[in-house]
């Protein structure tokens, strides 16, 4: 559903504008209803749902046994630190400041479709990841099963 990356400017107020290419695509799947929360793979990224979908994936991760250690990381990152926002009449919806803050974002993002979300990260932190993966020597084709 989401794809593609686009370079955004945080504003004074902490508020990112949805991109215009994503906004009617966003308003039709899922009314306008985001949640944003931490990656649970990555310290440095924020994920940015579909309402519905975030509220799929919460009910998969709290019926996880909490005995497991990595079943309440991903409980915390992801159910604990949800919050929901809404863009507002120019698109752009506000991240919370503590949310900003842990992943390091500040003014620079990247934001990236990830199929049926965005990834948020810091322009340096985007730089750095795509750098690692594009330097990563075990991607194959074999790997895929696709023709690359």
């Amino acid at each position: 559903m989401f794809h593609g990356e686009t370079a955004i400017t945080i504003d004074d107020k902490g508020r990112l504008a949805i991109p215009t290419s994503y906004r009617d695509l966003v308003a039709r799947a899922c009314g306008n209803r985001l949640v944003v929360t931490y990656s649970p793979f990555d310290t440095d990224a924020l994920y940015i749902y579909p309402h519905h979908v975030w509220e799929a994936l919460r009910e998969k991760v709290n019926a996880l046994p909490k005995a497991k250690r990595a079943n309440r990381i991903l409980q915390f990152k992801l159910v604990g630190a949800a919050t929901f926002v809404e863009p507002d009449g120019s698109g752009r919806i506000s991240l919370p400041a503590s949310h900003r803050s842990a992943v390091g974002i500040d003014r620079r993002v990247v934001l990236q479709g990830s199929g049926d979300k965005f990834e948020l990260r810091s322009e340096q932190a985007h730089l750095g990841q795509v750098h690692q993966i594009l330097g990563d020597e075990d991607m194959d084709d074999d790997l895929l099963g696709l023709p690359l």
